[in-house]
């Protein structure tokens, strides 16, 4: 399923002064690159690839430098204000294209959280993004009880707590119910979701910036980039993930292995990559096929959403040396303990090797691992070992730490 999302991007950052005369905000240069393709990346690695932009000011050039520099794997579609509608006006402009449920954010700022995550929490209809801050006094708090919002505090309550993080996951109704013409999320539309209950909450505390001003859109060309480089956990399929047994292509036949679910939920919500390694010389003997491997997945991947986790990759290798059938007999460097694999996952994403992990329940896997460059690895047992204990006990490695709950 693709997931949707709509990216408010209507704004004139007059704030950015000269910057902005000609370009609008969103798609200024960061680290070489539209800012607003940060976020798009951020999006489809989450599984989100339907994104509506809604544009206001100087569209015709928002269109022409992101048409000029895409994002692989992503539809977009732009919607445009005639005049300024604000953020909620802006939303309800995009209403014929919206499908039941989908995420909206800023197309002026990035806050690292994890996308399924919050659309769990959406089960009234509506669910924000908090983010915790030492000082709310210049962002204004948001009082949050057993799991709903229950106030926004305006400017100026000092001391640590919540602020509205710019993102939500709404649903195709709430839009409906807005008025057409000029319209504020913030002060039309949530309060009134809060008055009646409908307005869920999540708790992020990742990665944030705001290009708004001069001094934060110099910090991003370097911040936005390092936040895109990334720590991954590698894992084998079979005996890591799911019970091995043997050449698993149906989700009949999967089983998890224990604390697997949980443990890549776990990385999700600390931002880290999840990449994918398998051997599956089940194709390449004939037991099944390419498209019933990637049906499978497809299902796994469904299964992981409905707990707000995800894979950012899945790489496979069909081939065999002895055993396979036609052109899948060949000895080849992606089959573990070849790294190809996992070589193909470091050129298509920017993964910070030293903050990687291969995890593996054969010799084979941890020798693909090295050989890639993954600095640590660990050879796991499924009988003796439950991955998320395992990851948990890996957090130095990874740099992780555990996401504050409600």
């Amino acid at each position: 399923m693709n997931r949707q999302a709509v990216i408010l991007a209507g704004g004139m950052g007059t704030r950015l002064g000269s910057l902005t005369e000609s370009i609008p905000k969103p798609v200024l240069p960061v680290g070489g690159e539209p800012f607003i393709n940060y976020l798009i990346w951020n999006l489809a690695r989450h599984g989100i690839t339907d994104i509506i932009v809604s544009s206001g000011y100087q569209h015709a050039q928002m269109v022409f430098v992101m048409e000029t520099h895409p994002v692989p794997g992503v539809e977009v579609r732009f919607v445009q204000e005639a005049t300024p509608l604000g953020t909620g006006g802006g939303l309800r402009n995009c209403l014929s294209l919206l499908e039941e449920q989908f995420f909206v954010l800023n197309g002026d700022s990035i806050f690292e959280l994890n996308y399924l995550d919050l659309a769990m929490r959406a089960s009234t209809g509506a669910a924000i993004g908090l983010r915790e801050v030492e000082d709310t006094a210049r962002y204004g708090r948001v009082d949050v009880a057993t799991g709903l919002v229950t106030s926004f505090r305006e400017k100026g309550d000092s001391g640590p707590g919540f602020i509205n993080s710019g993102i939500y996951c709404l649903s195709r109704g709430i839009v409906e119910e807005m008025p057409e013409g000029e319209c504020s999320l913030e002060r039309d539309v949530f309060p009134r979701l809060v008055a009646e209950n409908r307005l869920a909450a999540g708790f992020y505390s990742g990665f944030f910036i705001d290009i708004g001003i001069p001094e934060d859109f110099e910090r991003a060309q370097t911040e936005v980039p390092a936040w895109k480089r990334k720590g991954a956990l590698f894992l084998d399929r079979d005996g890591v993930l799911n019970i091995n047994y043997g050449y698993v292509h149906s989700w009949e036949k999967w089983t998890w292995c224990a604390g697997a679910k949980e443990a890549i939920k776990f990385v999700n919500d600390n931002g880290l990559l999840v990449i994918l390694v398998t051997n599956q010389s089940g194709i390449g003997r004939g037991y099944y096929d390419t498209e019933t491997f990637n049906t499978l997945m497809c299902r796994v991947q469904e299964d992981l959403a409905e707990i707000g986790a995800h894979m950012d990759g899945i790489y496979h290798c069909p081939h065999h040396p002895e055993a396979g059938i036609g052109r899948y007999k060949q000895a080849c460097d992606c089959r573990k303990p070849g790294p190809g694999m996992l070589m193909q996952a470091l050129s298509e994403w920017d993964i910070d090797l030293e903050r990687s992990l291969m995890i593996g329940d054969s010799p084979k896997d941890i020798e693909a691992g090295e050989r890639a460059g993954v600095t640590d690895t660990c050879l796991f047992d499924p009988e003796k070992m439950n991955l998320l204990e395992c990851i948990r006990g890996s957090a130095t490695i990874l740099g992780l730490a555990v996401v504050p709950g409600e």
